[in-house]
C-alpha cells in the first residue's frame, strides 16, 4: 500500500497512539491500514480542516468523499432532520427518491436516463459489470494497468492497485494507461484506442466474448492523466464497432472536481454506456449509483430482480440532494477550476526550480505532481515522493501518492479549497522540497 504505515515502527510513536494502534490491530486484524509513517489521529473536521485531539488542525487536501466540506451544516442539517422523519428502503412508494433521481440524471446527458442505487462505489461498480455482462453475453472486462475500481470480489478481480495477492480475474486484459508524460509525441487517444482494440481480439482469440472497458476518468491510480481533453474519443469509436461497452467510473472525478463540467468522461465529449458514482455523492453518507442507457437497464431488469437494502436509504438520500444545493448555491465547480487553476500554476512554479519534479497534470481540483530520479531517462523517484508526502504530514498538509510507481503526489481537496489554502500547501511543499535537497534525496540520483 503506497503511503502506508510500517508497524515495525510502532515502538517510535507517542504511548497514545500506540495503544490505539494496538487495540486496531488487535480488533480489526491485519487488513485494515492506516495512513503515513506517523499516522494521523483525528477526532473533529470542518470545511477543509481535520482536527486532532489537541487541538491541531490539518489542512486536508486529499479526501474527496467530504466533497463539499467536512461536515457542511447544510448537510448535517438534512441528514439530521430526515433521520427524524423516516429512513427506510425503495420497495415503498415515496416520492423523494423520484425527485432526486430526476435531478440527478438532469446532470447527465439525454441518453442516460436511467439510475440504479447502491451504498458504495465498489457496489456500483460490481452492479456495472453485472448489467454489462448480462447485455452483451460476454465476460472479459479490458481496464488500465494500474486501475483501481473497488473491494468487492468483482470489483477487486480488476483493480490491479491492490496487488499481485489480488489476483486479476482470468477474463481481464490490462492495457496502459493514457500517460502524455512519456508519450514521446505519441497521440495518445490513438495508442489507447489500438491498445484496447488488441485486447478485444486477444479476447476473441481465446473465445472470450468481451464484455467493457471501464476507466476511471481521470485515471488517478494510474498517475493523473486528464489533458489532452478528447483523447477518449477514439477508444469509444473502437468499443462501439466492437458491441463492448464503455463503463465510465465516475466515483473519484464526478461532481464537479474537475472544474469544466460535472462528469470527468464530459470533458473528453462522449456518453458513456454506464457511468458509476460514488464516495462524495452523499458527503460521507454511504450512497452511490450506476447511471445506465435505458437498453441496457431494460435488458437486465426484465430478466433479474434488483434490490439493495440500504441503497438510496431515506437519509443518505437527503445528504446526497443537500450535496448538490450545495455544489451549485456555493457554485463549487467553479471554484475548483480557479483554485485548481491556481494550485496548478504553483507546483509549475516549483517545477522550474526543483529538477526532481518531472511534470504537474491534472484538472480543476484533482492534480497530480510526478516526481523523477532524473530528467533525462524521466525514472520515476517513489522514495522521494512518499518522503515528500511524509514532510507534508509532518506540517499538518495531508496528501497521499499514486501511479503505477507512486512517484506521482495525488492532491484532491474538498472543492471549498481557496487560494489561501492553496497557498499554504505551496509553501509546505516548497519547504519539504528545499528540506529533503538538503538531506540529498536530488543529488544527481
Amino acid at each position: 500500500m503506497v503511503n502506508g504505515f510500517d508497524s515495525a515502527r510502532l515502538c517510535s510513536l507517542p504511548e497514545r497512539e500506540r495503544r490505539m494502534i494496538e487495540r486496531r490491530q488487535m480488533l480489526l486484524g491485519p487488513s485494515y491500514r492506516l495512513f503515513y509513517e506517523n499516522p494521523v489521529h483525528v477526532t473533529t473536521a470542518k470545511g477543509v480542516w481535520l482536527y486532532g485531539p489537541d487541538g491541531e488542525a490539518y489542512l486536508d487536501a486529499y479526501n474527496n468523499v467530504p466533497s463539499v466540506g467536512h461536515c457542511h451544516p447544510h448537510v448535517v442539517e438534512a441528514i439530521s432532520y430526515q433521520a427524524s422523519q423516516l429512513n427506510t428502503h425503495t420497495r415503498y412508494l415515496n416520492e423523494q427518491i423520484l425527485s432526486y433521481s430526476e435531478r440527478l440524471l438532469a446532470t447527465f446527458p439525454a441518453e442516460l436516463d436511467r439510475v440504479m442505487y447502491t451504498c458504495t462505489g465498489s457496489e456500483a461498480v460490481d452492479l456495472a459489470l453485472r448489467l454489462a455482462r448480462h447485455y452483451t453475453g460476454g465476460t472479459g472486462i479490458i481496464i488500465t494497468e494500474n486501475a483501481y475500481h473497488g473491494v468487492t470480489a468483482s470489483a477487486a478481480e480488476i483493480s490491479p492497485l491492490l496487488g499481485n495477492s489480488v489476483p486479476l480475474g482470468q477474463h481481464v486484459l490490462t492495457v496502459p494507461a493514457p500517460d502524455t508524460y512519456r508519450a514521446n509525441g505519441r497521440d495518445v487517444g490513438a495508442a489507447l484506442a489500438d491498445d484496447v482494440a488488441k485486447a478485444i481480439g486477444h479476447m476473441r482469440r481465446r473465445g472470450i466474448t468481451p464484455a467493457a472497458f471501464i476507466a476511471d476518468s481521470i485515471f488517478s491510480s494510474d498517475g493523473v492523466f486528464a489533458d489532452p481533453p478528447g483523447f477518449l474519443k477514439p477508444v469509444v469509436d473502437v468499443l462501439k464497432k466492437a458491441g463492448v461497452l464503455y463503463i465510465a467510473d465516475e466515483v473519484q472525478p464526478g461532481f464537479g472536481r474537475l472544474g469544466t463540467n460535472m462528469w470527468g468522461f464530459a470533458r473528453h465529449e462522449i456518453v458513456p454506456d454506464i457511468v458509476v458514482v460514488g464516495k462524495p455523492m452523499g458527503n460521507g453518507m454511504p450512497i452511490a449509483a450506476a447511471i445506465v442507457k435505458p437498453d441496457i437497464q431494460e435488458c437486465f431488469g426484465r430478466d433479474i430482480r434488483y434490490f439493495n437494502t440500504f441503497g438510496a436509504s431515506n437519509v443518505s438520500l437527503a445528504a446526497a440532494s443537500a450535496v448538490l444545493d450545495v455544489i451549485e448555491n456555493e457554485n463549487l465547480m467553479q471554484n475548483a477550476r480557479k483554485a485548481g487553476d491556481y494550485l496548478c500554476a504553483g507546483m509549475r512554479s516549483l517545477k522550474e526550480a526543483f529538477a526532481s519534479i518531472g511534470d504537474v497534470r491534472g484538472s480543476g481540483l484533482f492534480l497530480g505532481l510526478e516526481f523523477l530520479r532524473n530528467q533525462d531517462s524521466r525514472e520515476p523517484d517513489s522514495a522521494l515522493a512518499l518522503k515528500v508526502v511524509s514532510k507534508l504530514r509532518d506540517r499538518r498538509v495531508l496528501i497521499s501518492a499514486s501511479g503505477l510507481n507512486g512517484n506521482v503526489l495525488k492532491i484532491r481537496p474538498p472543492l471549498p479549497f481557496s487560494r489561501e489554502n492553496a497557498d499554504m500547501l505551496l509553501n509546505a511543499l516548497q519547504d519539504a522540497l528545499v528540506e529533503t535537497e538538503r538531506e540529498g534525496w536530488n543529488s544527481g540520483r
